[in-house]
């Protein structure tokens, strides 16, 4: 077996992986049938809607790598989007961790014209799934800095710095 034949495998079974999870958080959901090859149309991998929101998806996984899109990969994936009124969202996966998401808008851009997702910025900058379900909201340092309580801004500088383990901070706030 290739190696291309072992990532398309590996890229199928993601995507079928974020498909079961949005199904469980409650999206009605489908996966394009072999996206980008099937049809002359491209089509995303996932379209997946809640009733408030409906997004078309393109998903990539990754072992540690940064993953790469090509310059048309996203033009295609807006252009479907916008005609058919969904968000556009890159979703990505690095190994033993969860999906991240982004607003193509959201990514670098390289000189070539690509667009490069980093595992650290993933998990840095990205949406992460309980987030982009509904379950949870990012808050920032910084919005915490304008909050009156100096308590919590002390336990989650603390934790941003090392000094505290997230548990204990949960315990704590």
């Amino acid at each position: 077996m290739t190696a291309t034949v072992s990532a398309n495998r590996k890229g199928d079974r993601r995507e079928r992986e974020l498909v079961n999870v949005l199904d469980e958080a409650g999206f009605a959901v489908m996966r394009a049938p072999a996206s980008g090859s099937a049809t002359e149309r491209e089509l995303p991998d996932v379209l997946a809607g809640d009733g408030d929101a409906f997004y078309a998806i393109e998903a990539k996984s990754s072992a540690g790598d940064p993953i790469y899109l090509s310059g048309e990969e996203v033009e295609a994936l807006l252009f479907f989007a916008r005609n058919f009124g969904a968000k556009a969202r890159i979703a990505v996966r690095f190994d033993r961790e969860d999906w991240y998401f982004f607003h193509p808008g959201d990514l670098y851009t390289t000189d070539a014209g690509s667009y490069r997702v980093k595992k650290e910025t993933a998990l840095a900058e990205g949406i992460d799934f309980p987030e982009f379900v509904g379950e949870t909201e990012k808050v920032t340092l910084a919005e915490v800095a304008t909050d009156p309580d100096e308590e919590r801004r002390e336990v989650l500088e603390a934790v941003r710095d090392g000094h505290m383990p997230v548990e204990d901070a949960l315990d704590v706030l």
